[in-house]
């Protein structure tokens, strides 16, 4: 078995260890030496994106916003499923280095659609960028945050799964608009919030990659009510 190589390190704003390894052709990012995710098991990650933009296809006046830019799996399969004319897509992403990376080491996974035409990048928390925002501009919205409603990598990424950060998504949806919750499990308590937001609320289990027996993976998905 090939080993693994660590190609770049770096530290989070409250001092988690953040890095990134290769082993072969598959790239692996882990925080604290426990591992969060792998360009070995994209699927769940493309099927947000499907879920999210569900009934876009086509159109030219998309705008979807993306928290969470990992590989860029998700990206991949939201430009993909808009094609080449159509809608914008802001992508928000906290650490700094998470975005050099995919234009540094992982231009060969979809590190170049960082600076595709169609798309933004905003360095920093999505739930700012959510809370600020008052006009309903996005058609969908993907939330790809940490592990999910558990953080793991930063304190006050939890807050984008409660009732706050809800709310604030509700304003800035479009009506008809979907956001869609990546998650590493199922979390009940989550679900309750989710719909008490006035979303109506979708749970899809969704393997990791495409030729797992198991579906370990979850997907959220709601429309307002």
């Amino acid at each position: 078995m090939q080993p693994f190589l660590t190609i770049a390190e770096a530290r989070t704003a409250d001092g988690a260890e953040l890095s990134l390894h290769t082993r072969g052709k598959d790239f692996f990012l882990r925080v604290n030496g426990q591992a969060l995710m792998g360009t070995n098991a994209p699927e769940s990650e493309r099927i947000l994106a499907e879920i999210g933009c569900e009934g876009l296809q086509g159109r030219n006046d998309v705008k979807v916003l993306i928290g969470g830019l990992g590989f860029g799996f998700t990206l991949r399969a939201v430009l993909d499923l808009l094609g080449e004319g159509g809608g914008q897509v802001e992508v928000a992403e906290l650490l700094p280095e998470i975005v050099a990376w995919n234009r540094q080491h992982l231009t060969e996974v979809n590190g170049l659609l960082v600076d595709d035409a169609r798309v933004q990048i905003f360095v920093g928390d999505v739930h700012d960028r959510l809370s600020k925002g008052s006009e309903k501009r996005y058609d969908a919205i993907l939330l790809d945050v940490d592990n999910g409603p558990v953080a793991m990598v930063q304190d006050g990424n939890e807050r984008i799964y409660q009732s706050g950060g809800l709310g604030a998504i509700a304003r800035v949806l479009k009506p008809g608009g979907c956001v869609a919750f990546w998650s590493a499990s199922r979390d009940p308590a989550f679900e309750r919030r989710f719909g008490k937001a006035g979303f109506e609320v979708k749970v899809e289990a969704v393997r990791a990659y495409a030729q797992a027996k198991r579906k370990v993976h979850t997907i959220y998905s709601g429309r307002l009510r």
